[in-house]
């Protein structure tokens, strides 16, 4: 199990997000404030840095508070659901097997005033698994297109913007190119790390010795929480592509069937906090979508794609 002293310090708005993807919106989208400062309690965060969250994440449209008397309840937006949904996109992506050998080009050109959206776009195309040839060309083997030009229009910058698609002609070998826009050697290392933190823990369970369902909640929730981050460091590049004998693919066996292995005594856990009827998520993503639309219109906010950086995490 994670101890206290090894967990990772990060920012509240992250563990929340979390929460809500993986338990309340399963519930309805939604959570009393008192549950809530409860289980970010349970991962060490203080009530006064949980409220101090929960407030500017409303601010950005993230989430909207209610009352009831004297309670609060804090709900998904849509604008916060589509952030959530990116995330698991790419969390969960499987593994490419098939390619057609067809490489995906971004070049771009921001002049020096427009160096935040310049930052901003760089942290897109990182997460949708994009890496560096040269300074403003940027390069994939996945087919983005649409997710790119949903950037760029909620950035603005589309005019700076230009997307291409063609095969590698040489003159380096295609393992060789991929070397000079992602670092392995670090990806490889990083998740070396999370199977020596967790994989001992697994085999444990796998032999009967499962924790208590309090246990259970807190340590899926942290391998959850470690595993997103490599998304922004791992392009899920197709297997040809891969160096022989990949790491990543032990470390994401790991990672899905550990959080299998804890999930029916976290569920348990969360039941008994926050003590709603789990739902078909697919429904209720309609039922939010229904229901904030109007409230979208009339505060003005777009769904921002390029905020899927929340997962900067």
């Amino acid at each position: 199990m994670v101890k206290h002293s090894e967990k990772p310090s990060v920012r509240t708005q992250f563990l929340v997000f979390t929460l809500f993807g993986d338990y309340f919106l399963a519930r309805g989208g939604n959570v009393w404030t008192s549950h809530l400062l409860r289980l970010l309690g349970l991962l060490g965060v203080s009530e006064r840095a949980t409220r101090s969250t929960l407030s500017r994440m409303a601010q950005k449209g993230w989430l909207t508070a209610s009352k009831h008397g004297r309670l609060s309840r804090y709900a998904i937006t849509p604008r916060g659901w589509m952030l959530l949904t990116q995330g698991e996109q790419r969390i969960f992506e499987p593994t490419v097997t098939d390619w057609d050998g067809i490489w995906q080009i971004v070049v771009y050109s921001l002049p020096e005033k427009e160096r935040r959206l310049r930052h901003n776009l760089r942290q897109a195309l990182t997460w949708l698994g994009f890496g560096a040839l040269a300074p403003g060309t940027w390069i994939s083997p996945h087919n983005r297109k649409v997710e790119l030009k949903n950037y760029c229009n909620d950035l603005g910058i589309q005019q700076y913007v230009e997307i291409f698609s063609g095969v590698h002609l040489g003159l380096s070998h295609e393992k060789d190119l991929v070397q000079r826009c992602w670092d392995f050697e670090k990806i490889a290392a990083n998740y070396q790390k999370f199977i020596q933190r967790y994989e001992s823990d697994y085999e444990k369970c796998q032999n009967g010795n499962i924790p208590s369902p309090k246990d259970c909640f807190v340590e899926r929730f942290w391998i959850t929480h470690h595993f997103q981050n490599f998304p922004r460091e791992d392009p899920n590049l197709p297997t040809a592509l891969l160096p022989t004998n990949w790491v990543g693919f032990k470390a994401r066996d790991l990672f899905e069937n550990y959080r299998q292995l804890l999930e029916a005594r976290a569920n348990q856990y969360a039941d008994e906090i926050i003590g709603e009827e789990r739902i078909d998520v697919s429904k209720q993503m309609v039922n939010i979508f229904n229901q904030g639309a109007k409230q979208a219109n009339q505060e003005g906010y777009r769904t921002n794609r390029a905020e899927s950086r929340i997962t900067n995490r």
